[in-house]
């Protein structure tokens, strides 16, 4: 059974489950949810805690011997298998399975991962972990639902927050959770009337946003200008190389092109969305920029692509910060005036 990191607690307040799973590559959300369970377990009776962890050469029998053996002081156990990644190997998945299709009967075995994939995710062990068990996904918050989760979190702290103060501490902590949660922390500890407004956090947060250059392409496709101007300046500001912007630029303006290379020879945009294999996820950004972007407008960000690479290279004259800016603005739909150029 998948469940949501937020609907943990009302889980656990309800029930415990014999297997969790929390797997991701959110720290923060994994961690909460991980000791969620370790303080249910606790309050359940389960006193004893032992735990295994997956190198390199682990004997994945220790598993089933721990699950086996009867704590000495007969108490109930929480085991803990932290795993390094999410690849056990045809010996861990068996061992997994096995466990699934018999859990101990004194126990609450939790499971931690890192980041799993699709194709992990579709494998026998993870399956058979998440029809027995409770998996909690613990995957980043993006920006479009990062506001209501800290909303709520403010909320959960007694606290009573404007929109625009909720708007504002989202944009200062944007991909960035243990800093929102640090700030978070930090204001309903000297918010006296437990109101909050921008000035409340303008005065007491700091920007913490962190970028990648995946936000950056996909600010672009959504055709928010102000927000690709600011992540821009944020990678600039945390030393991302040029290149890596460039080329995950250039890399959706070539799928782009292909799209509406499809599209003027008639195909359907639908049809070359599945041709070219475009996720599911995904195709609402691509169908937005699509509707404002020519197949001409594609051709020339291409070129746009090449200018900035032979820039990084020096081969041709140009600030490749600024022409990064000038394309990724084109990209929302935005050309810039004479004298915008500048982060």
């Amino acid at each position: 059974m998948r469940l949501p990191p937020d609907k943990l607690a009302a889980h656990l307040r309800k029930t415990l489950a014999r297997i969790y799973l929390v797997f991701g590559e959110e720290i923060l959300l994994a961690q909460e949810a991980a000791d969620a369970i370790r303080a249910a377990a606790r309050e359940h009776g389960y006193s004893e805690r032992e735990g295994l962890t997956v190198e390199t050469g682990f004997d994945w029998n220790a598993l089933q011997q721990l699950a086996s053996s009867p704590s000495l002081f007969a108490n109930r156990r929480l085991l803990e298998l932290r795993m390094s990644d999410a690849k056990p190997g045809d010996a861990g998945s068996k061992a997994l399975i096995a466990y699934a299709a018999r859990p101990a009967e004194d126990a609450v075995l939790l499971v931690t991962v890192g980041k799993v994939d699709w194709q992990a995710q579709k494998s026998h062990w993870f399956a058979a972990l998440d029809e027995t068990g409770v998996v909690i996904p613990a995957l980043p918050v993006d920006a479009r639902q990062l506001p209501a989760w800290i909303e709520r979190r403010l909320r959960d702290k007694g606290l009573h927050p404007a929109p625009e103060a909720v708007t504002l501490l989202s944009e200062r902590v944007e991909g960035n959770l243990l800093a929102a949660a640090q700030e978070i922390e930090k204001l309903a500890l000297t918010v006296n009337d437990r109101s909050l407004t921008v000035e409340t956090i303008l005065a007491a947060v700091g920007d913490s946003a962190r970028f990648s250059i995946y936000d950056f392409v996909d600010a672009a496709l959504l055709g928010d200008a102000e927000r690709v101007v600011r992540i821009l300046d944020g990678l600039r500001g945390e030393g991302i190389e040029p290149v890596l912007v460039n080329w995950a630029l250039h890399r959706e303006v070539r799928t782009l092109h292909s799209l509406a290379f499809a599209r003027a020879g008639g195909q359907s945009l639908e049809a070359a969305l599945n041709a070219n294999k475009i996720w599911e996820k995904r195709k609402p950004l691509v169908r937005q920029a699509l509707q404002r972007l020519t197949l001409t407008d594609c051709r020339r960000l291409l070129r746009e692509c090449s200018h900035i690479d032979r820039c990084i290279k020096g081969a041709e004259i140009g600030a490749p910060w600024d022409e990064l800016l000038t394309a990724g603005l084109r990209l929302t739909g935005r050309e810039l005036l004479p004298g915008e150029k500048s982060l």
